[in-house]
């Protein structure tokens, strides 16, 4: 990769990482394994699986034991919600409606993060995105 970069996972590239899922893009698998790199999650992401994992759509309890030791293991960074975050957030322009990935979008303007994501709506809003 030669540069270092600042990156921001979505909850799906999270998952597909700690659960070794062949979904992530070989780009993106490479970005997150540099050790040069900065990988950082959000708190948002935490949330939007306990909540999904509550809701029977995800079943990660396992995974959600422990989440932030098993981030640290990965050498991965915990982002948390600011009020400059917060207040980002809800002044972005409706492009998407998900406020998980809109509180992504805030950080990754807020922070100067790239995200990486399967997910082309970050690119609507400006932010960079690594797949």
């Amino acid at each position: 990769m030669g540069d270092r970069v600042k990156v921001l996972l979505d909850t799906h590239a999270l998952l597909s990482w700690l659960q070794e899922h062949s979904s992530l893009s070989s780009k993106a698998r490479r970005t997150i394994a540099a050790i040069e790199n900065q990988v950082f999650v959000s708190i948002a992401t935490a949330w939007e699986m306990a909540i999904k994992n509550r809701a029977g759509k995800l079943e990660i309890s396992e995974l959600l034991d422990g989440l932030e030791a098993k981030l640290v293991d990965e050498g991965m960074s915990v982002l948390p919600i600011s009020l400059n975050h917060a207040v980002k957030a809800g002044g972005l322009p409706l492009h998407h409606k998900d406020p998980f990935d809109r509180m992504l979008v805030a950080q990754a303007q807020a922070e100067n993060l790239s995200v990486i994501s399967n997910d082309a709506i970050f690119e609507k809003y400006g932010v960079r995105r690594v797949w």
